[in-house]
């Protein structure tokens, strides 16, 4: 991996990490395009410029959890079932589904037309979106947290299972978004200091490798403090109907490609 290929995965994994196309897809997309090994290395890299996506999250939205303290046991609450997934079935996750396409194509499509479902049930009435996150109870908590450990599953996007399940429970698609976000926080940083955990032992931390660590890192922050404050905005007035449609024809695409 060079300097430029560490640019690259870092702006892909600011723009999509918070978008619900799923950023682990893109990485594992944006790396075979660019013909990079899944190297030890490469696939901690992968995990590890996660977490400066997340600090771009914890510089916005610090003062909002500060302010309102009560939403933090929710967010503990949602983060337990992708924790419990995420442990158990961990070789399972890199080993498997990782390698997959063909799974990474079910979920970019089936997500997808989720969306659409979900956005055409909005507009026929069927579900209104009028909850705030303020007012988000531990059972709706236990619920998000159940739909955010399908995320486990390349193509299926953490944002964007927990947008759909919050709209299904009635909640503003920036409400949700909102929430996704806060929920992102330990739920990566969890997932990016197991996989250190685990790369200890291995001789992945040359000088060299650890520039290109903190390159991407920098850059997924500076990208991904972009995009949050963007898809806010973004969402106050727009479906996802636009997301539903790039998934769709994504996983066209990768299907006869």
């Amino acid at each position: 991996m060079s300097l430029i290929h560490a640019v690259i995965l870092g702006v892909v994994e600011g723009l999509t990490e918070f978008l619900p196309i799923s950023s682990t897809a893109h990485l594992i997309l944006t790396s075979r395009f660019l013909s990079l090994p899944q190297t030890d290395f490469q696939k901690l890299f992968e995990i590890f410029i996660q977490a400066g996506a997340i600090l771009a999250v914890i510089f916005i939205y610090m003062k909002f959890v500060l302010d309102n303290k009560k939403i933090i046991p929710k967010i503990i609450v949602s983060f337990v079932p992708t924790a419990i997934v995420g442990f158990l079935f961990y070789k399972v996750i890199k080993n498997i589904f990782f390698d997959s396409s063909l799974l990474m194509i079910i979920a970019f499509f089936t997500l997808g037309v989720a969306f659409l479902v979900v956005e055409y049930l909005v507009k026929i009435n069927r579900l209104k979106l009028i909850q705030s996150i303020k007012r988000l109870d531990y059972k709706s908590a236990i619920f998000i947290g159940l739909a955010q450990s399908l995320a486990v599953v390349p193509g299926v996007s953490r944002a964007g299972i927990v947008l759909v399940a919050m709209m299904i429970l009635g909640f503003k698609r920036d409400e949700a978004a909102r929430y996704s976000f806060l929920l992102a926080v330990p739920t990566i940083l969890a997932a990016s200091g197991f996989d250190l955990y685990k790369s200890k032992d291995l001789s992945v931390f040359s000088s060299n490798n650890l520039v290109l660590l903190a390159t991407g890192f920098l850059v997924s922050f500076a990208s991904a403090y972009v995009v949050v404050n963007w898809f806010i905005k973004y969402l106050q007035k727009n479906t996802l109907n636009i997301f539903a449609v790039y998934r769709i024809i994504l996983a066209s695409v990768l299907l006869f490609a």
